[in-house]
């Protein structure tokens, strides 16, 4: 049961993937292979929909990467969004391509009839806008030094932008209005979420690494989810994408907006602990996620994994599947009963068979 209510937007179809209307965060993720090449792209998304990636970005920086589109198409399963700059004939090309999806960035995509020649063919094809706000790119949010006037200037971007699109009668709008400074973020989509009913792409933009960017992408998205804003969702990581589709699995989990995956419960040990158990619990975190995807389990599973006597019993038996770790030896726990014990070189191989026989 999530502890706060979304706010509730109007439904977007996105190549099959509902976004909107109370339908479930979906994660998305983008490609950094050079999309001219659709071989090494198709492969690089096909390890992200094995990551349970529901969304798929991809950028075209010329023409010639728009011719790719179609072939990158037939060969994926998840819905493809075409990342498109400066040139509207791009975004032109990737719908006759079959793009599933354009994200345009208002800042420099071009003139207000530009636009309106992309709105029209997208609406001819049937296929949503992302009207993406950058503060990066947008120049008048330079004007000002507090944030809460740089997030107006966000938000009223948006707001402009998709004024031009409702004057043809196109409603099929998902927004987002990022910065890397989380407090701006915010603030931004805030208020466009106080003033339009799109839904919403989360994400902190220019986040930073695997480590310090999961860290500011949890702390910004993380407040945004509690108001109950947001409809699909990317963490950016300069790392490989798959490690932000994990990181967004484990972040909607945190927050319980999704219910599905394996969730691992682990005390940060000290010298009460007489196992190795960071090194147990980095080697389950890879094993479960490896089972497929997370996405394909039949059901969610607690796994508790803690190194001493203190709060071990407890939390194991809070969980689905626990270990509660004593020297050379630890409790096996399933639903809150006792069902054994277990040497630590064994922990491994006996919570992997445990959570397959658990959604079996």
């Amino acid at each position: 049961m999530k502890f706060y209510k979304r706010i509730e937007t109007r439904k977007i179809n996105i190549g099959g993937v509902i976004i909107g209307g109370g339908s479930s965060i979906a994660v998305q993720s983008m490609t950094n292979t050079n999309s001219r090449d659709w071989k090494a792209t198709v492969r690089q998304i096909k390890q992200l929909e094995e990551a349970g990636c529901e969304i798929v970005r991809i950028s075209l920086p010329d023409i010639e990467s728009a011719y790719s589109v179609s072939r990158i198409k037939k060969n994926v399963k998840i819905p493809l969004v075409a990342d498109i700059h400066f040139d509207y004939a791009i975004a032109l090309e990737a719908i006759k391509q079959g793009v599933d999806k354009l994200r345009i960035n208002p800042g420099n995509i071009g003139s207000k009839d530009r636009i309106g020649v992309l709105v029209k063919e997208a609406k001819k094809a049937r296929i949503p806008i992302r009207i993406g706000v950058n503060a990066g790119s947008l120049k008048k949010i330079h004007n000002f030094s507090d944030n809460s006037s740089r997030a107006k200037a966000l938000s009223d971007a948006a707001i402009e932008h998709v004024k031009i699109l409702e004057k043809y009668n196109f409603q099929d709008i998902v927004v987002s209005l990022k910065a890397s400074n989380i407090d701006i973020t915010v603030k931004a989509y805030k208020l466009f979420a106080s003033k339009r009913n799109y839904p919403l792409h989360l994400g902190i933009t220019e986040a930073g690494s695997i480590f310090s960017g999961t860290i500011k992408s949890a702390a910004g998205l993380g407040i945004m989810m509690y108001e109950g804003i947001g409809d699909t969702v990317r963490v950016s990581l300069t790392a490989n994408p798959v490690e932000e589709v994990k990181a967004a699995y484990s972040l909607l989990q945190s927050m319980e907006l999704r219910n599905s995956g394996i969730e691992i419960i682990s005390c940060p040990t000290c010298s009460r602990c007489e196992i190795d158990l960071i090194k147990i619990v980095s080697e389950i975190e890879k094993k479960t996620f490896a089972m497929k995807n997370l996405k394909r389990l039949s059901k969610p599973v607690k796994v508790a994994l803690m190194g001493c006597i203190v709060n071990g019993p407890g939390e194991a038996k809070d969980a689905d599947l626990g270990i509660a770790g004593g020297k050379n030896m630890g409790i096996l726990f399933k639903n809150g009963e006792i069902i054994g014990k277990v040497s630590p070189d064994k922990w491994v191989a006996k919570i992997i068979s445990m959570v397959k026989d658990y959604n079996s």
